[in-house]
């Protein structure tokens, strides 16, 4: 019995063209018919409106030439750049069903040659983008005629990227590429630039998804094209993209289309170092029952519920993972309100970076208040970000008020508090502040439970006391009720009742 054959994957060789009249031909040519064997490939020429006869020396061949491809020829009718070229030939490879596209240049740049050998880790699973590289062959692209001030310009510019972004690339600059096409639909390259440092852009979004990319070398070639980049402005354009990707890491800046991680946990423990988390373990007495508003994923309840025999009860918009350590859990939307399901026999409230989330933290407060009206003696700690943090406020001189996935500027974070008006909104809703922590930037979980991080937790600890207002990242409060009238009333009746007992 014969075995039913296997359909082949289907490959896009994609060919980017300006002004090269003179060697789309050439490189057309080149293009190895070994390929039609493995895959079913077409060779897409797309021409970024050429000032020449690219178009037109592009359909000639393919009228001419007898290929083991077809081959489709588009002519932008405006300019898109050389980004902006790459995005319609993407969007293409997507829209008709490829399963990778390989990008190539029309000027001969980059060895068609060289396709088979490249686009086999791709054909194998073994990864979601292939990068020829010049630069992994010690002395090659000198070689092969890479001018020298571009070598020593490409290898600085890699270098201070590898350090910005934690990789280790041999070169960010190659414009040979292999994408799998499914690689290329779960990250936002539409929202990318236009111009050469496109490049950049596209692979900081596949490092930031997680994509697994493999380098592999190519010859160097460099003849008589015209280069269109203007060298100094591309670097700068690439360390500042790059900069602004890497800040975004640490939830510095935001930049929508470097969002590309879509299972990243938002909320994280923050144990090990001086945090709202770490603080409340320690501030919350034995075998207390703790009310823990905004649970998240429950860490704070598990380290209660282990560590100090604790009860917890959780309220959050979302259950976590693992109920096991909640005594009893309500899913609900605290912009809602507090549930009046919940119980109120609580010794402690914990509002671990909660307020900064409801669009009426004062409402809350007044309904928690009346919550607890008859129990004077429970102890309440929350935290929140402090706006005024020293590196929020040198953005902000500067210009700069970006929002992020984590931290001060969190994109959901509907109100924003200083010292002064986190206290104000407890003392102003019927509240009395006990204590005030500052705490430090979590230094642990941007650099690691390590030497460097440490020595930053205890710099970002001592500048705390100095000046908490400027250099706390957050503030942990301790809070009690002043007394509810409701309270108040109920006291004064007892004791006129025990006082008219003994007339």
């Amino acid at each position: 019995m014969t075995s039913k054959p296997t359909k082949k994957k289907r490959l896009l060789i994609f060919v980017v063209a300006y002004n090269a009249q003179h060697t789309i031909k050439w490189v057309l040519g080149r293009v190895p018919t070994s390929l039609a064997k493995e895959f079913e490939a077409e060779i897409l020429v797309i021409d970024d409106q050429s000032e020449d006869k690219t178009f037109e020396e592009s359909e000639g061949f393919a009228a001419s030439c007898k290929s083991e491809f077809k081959i489709t020829v588009l002519f932008n009718p405006e300019n898109q750049g050389y980004g902006g070229n790459q995005k319609v030939g993407y969007h293409y490879a997507i829209k008709n069903n490829f399963d990778f596209v390989a990008l190539i240049h029309g000027d001969g740049q980059y060895a068609p040659e060289e396709l088979p050998t490249l686009v086999k880790p791709l054909a194998f699973g073994e990864a979601d983008a292939v990068f020829g590289s010049r630069m992994l062959s010690d002395g090659a692209a000198l070689k092969g005629g890479m001018p020298f001030y571009k070598f020593i310009g490409n290898k600085i510019l890699t270098f201070s990227q590898n350090y910005m972004l934690q990789t280790k690339f041999s070169e960010f600059h190659s414009g040979y590429r292999l994408y799998s096409t499914r690689a290329l639909q779960t990250i936002p390259f539409h929202l990318n630039s236009n111009d050469f440092h496109f490049d950049t852009e596209i692979i900081i979004q596949l490092v930031f998804s997680g994509k697994k990319i493999r380098e592999l070398p190519i010859p160097t070639y460099y003849g008589d094209e015209i280069c269109h980049v203007n060298g100094i402005k591309y670097a700068f354009k690439v360390i500042n993209t790059t900069l602004r990707a890497s800040m975004q890491k640490y939830n510095l800046l935001f930049d929508r289309k470097y969002d590309c991680r879509n299972d990243e946990e938002n909320y994280l423990p923050k144990f090990g170092f001086k945090s709202p988390h770490s603080l409340a373990i320690e501030s919350v007495e034995n075998r207390n029952f703790v009310l823990d508003i905004g649970s998240a994923g429950g860490f704070v309840a598990e380290r209660l519920n282990s560590a100090k025999n604790c009860r917890v009860f959780g309220l959050d918009v979302m259950s976590p993972r693992d109920e096991t350590y909640f005594e009893g859990f309500i899913e609900c939307n605290l912009d809602e309100g507090l549930p009046e399901q919940a119980p109120s026999n609580f010794d402690t409230v914990l509002m671990l970076d909660v307020l900064e989330h409801l669009s009426n933290p004062e409402k809350f407060l007044e309904e928690l208040r009346e919550h607890f009206k008859f129990q004077a003696d429970v102890v309440i700690h929350a935290s929140t970000g402090n706006i005024a943090f020293a590196i929020t406020r040198l953005l902000h001189m500067i210009g700069m008020f970006n929002y992020g996935k984590k931290g001060i500027l969190d994109l959901t974070h509907k109100r924003l508090f200083t010292r002064k008006t986190f206290i104000n909104l407890f003392e102003q809703n019927g509240f009395v502040v006990r204590g005030v922590e500052p705490v430090p930037a979590p230094w642990g979980l941007v650099f690691g439970l390590n030497p460097f991080g440490r020595c930053l937790t205890k710099i970002n600890t001592f500048l705390c006391r100095v000046w908490p207002s400027m250099f706390a990242y957050q503030f942990f409060l301790t809070v009690a009720i002043t007394p509810h009238l409701d309270l108040i009333l109920q006291a004064t009746q007892e004791a006129s009742k025990r006082k008219s007992s003994l007339i």
